[in-house]
């Protein structure tokens, strides 16, 4: 091979590598902070942004503040209160640049002391009930956030001071786990105080096999509340004083008084069904009433001058 071939050969080669052919835009990266966005102050935490493997370049930066890194992680030793706010990242591979990651909200925990939190009604509830976690803060935040064990994002109120309600609707085995709220000014909303103690909310599903134990109990309870209401009376021979006595008259005349209820209730149906029976439906009346009355018969009557005059077609005659 020539040496002018050679040469062409090897510069296609390069600029094969260097040109590439777009194929559609670059997907967006993903970043995360690991173990959590919510950092204690003092403790470590690595952020990480994560593209397609040819990507070539990373840029990492934090919004508002000037500062970017050119690297794909960054290792934070011990959190500080400046280092906490809003990070974002992008990745470049050849001459396009992918559009930026979601905003990553990295948050410096233990700023200030710990709220407090509590259920409604309580801690332990059927399903199907409402249940109000409220964080409580003795100093005066007009922010709250409530976080439950195993999930990514807060619940999150409105502005109000020292308190913040997080109504559950119609709870199911679902909203079990273990709770913490945080408190937090709106002036510095990723400077967080320290978590309050943690909340164990517990929501117990009914089975069949707990229904019937319920059924049971409750039929139980009302059998041990009847027997508790039955009066005991002395023998026979020593008629009942006192309150034993009052409470036995009493019983007697409010059995006494609903049997005569009943009773009275019971004759005036009957007398009401009699009654009834005794009396004809008023349509045969009216059907009695204009029934035609049959004809009468006919009777032969003699011809002689008393028939003269009458008009019967037998005896009109044509004159002549």
């Amino acid at each position: 091979m020539s040496p002018v071939l050679s040469a062409l050969f090897c510069l296609g080669l390069c600029l094969g590598r260097v040109i590439r052919v777009p194929e559609g835009p670059l997907s967006e990266p993903s970043l995360q902070a690991l173990p959590s966005s919510l950092v204690p102050l003092g403790r470590p935490v690595t952020i990480r942004c994560q593209g397609p493997p040819d990507a070539e370049l990373y840029r990492l930066e934090k919004l508002k503040s000037g500062r970017y890194f050119d690297q794909a992680e960054i290792f934070i030793s011990a959190m500080e209160r400046d280092q906490a706010g809003r990070y974002r990242c992008s990745y470049q591979i050849g001459m396009r640049w992918s559009p930026p990651s979601s905003q990553l909200e990295l948050v410096a925990t233990g700023t200030s002391p710990k709220p407090s939190l509590s259920a409604q009604p309580s801690t332990a509830v059927p399903a199907g009930v409402t249940v109000t976690l409220r964080c409580q803060s003795q100093y005066g935040f007009d922010q709250f956030a409530l976080y439950k064990e195993g999930d990514t994002r807060p619940f999150k109120t409105p502005e109000r001071w020292y308190r913040a309600d997080f109504p559950i609707v119609t709870v199911t085995a679902a909203h079990s786990g273990i709770y913490r709220c945080y408190s937090f000014s709106s002036a510095y909303p990723y400077l967080w105080s320290a978590p309050s103690d943690p909340l164990k909310l517990v929501v117990t599903e009914f089975t069949e096999a707990s229904r019937k134990l319920n059924h049971s109990i409750a039929n139980e309870a009302s059998t041990t509340e009847a027997s508790r209401n039955i009066t005991v009376l002395p023998k026979e021979s020593d008629p009942p004083t006192g309150l034993a006595l009052q409470h036995y008259t009493k019983g007697n005349l409010a059995r006494i008084c609903l049997g005569a209820v009943i009773l009275i209730l019971l004759v005036g149906l009957l007398a009401e069904d009699w009654h009834s029976r005794r009396k004809p439906p008023m349509m045969h009346r009216i059907r009695a009433a204009h029934r035609p009355l049959p004809p009468l018969p006919q009777t032969q009557k003699p011809q002689g001058r008393q028939d003269r005059g009458r008009p019967d077609g037998h005896n009109r005659g044509f004159r002549h």
